[in-house]
């Protein structure tokens, strides 16, 4: 069952969720940083969260005080997890928010990597409603929680 995602909401295994997604909108990623959701069917690489924060899903890893996302297309780890000091541009994933507090990878730009062609998209949890996000999926906690929890192997992110 696939996760498909539109301009404001999604749909998994017969419910309806809200949703945020890019401030470029959903089409084709052209370059680090447009702000696009990338549109095609992706597979979630992995899940991580903060154990601090929340009870772990089954499978997730812990994101831990120095980790980071590499969004440098000159960094040899771009769109990899890194940690921090970090010479290259990166985005902390221990973050004062919550947004990151439990994040799904998803597989866009991934393998093999393209060094500009976008980094660090994500599912993870929203702002507040429909506030745009850098590209990712973003949604309330408990819906984050709640499709993560119901994700099998052969699920997939459809977005467009």
């Amino acid at each position: 069952m696939d996760l498909r995602v539109g301009r404001w909401r999604a749909r998994f295994r017969g419910r309806i969720l809200p949703c945020a997604i890019g401030r470029g909108g959903i089409g084709e990623k052209r370059a680090e940083g447009d702000g696009i959701t990338p549109v095609g069917r992706h597979r979630i690489d992995e899940v991580r969260a903060r154990p601090d924060r929340r009870a772990s899903p089954a499978g997730a890893r812990a994101i831990r005080p120095f980790d980071a996302w590499s969004d440098d297309p000159r960094d040899p780890d771009y769109n990899r997890l890194v940690r921090r000091p970090r010479a290259f541009s990166h985005e902390r994933m221990f973050r004062a928010d919550r947004l990151y507090d439990l994040v799904a990878v998803v597989d866009w730009n991934r393998a093999p990597v393209a060094p500009g062609r976008g980094s660090a998209i994500f599912l993870h949890s929203w702002r507040r409603p429909r506030f745009p996000t850098a590209g990712c999926v973003a949604f309330a906690p408990s819906d984050l929680a709640w499709i993560l929890a119901r994700w099998t192997p052969r699920s997939r992110v459809a977005i467009g």
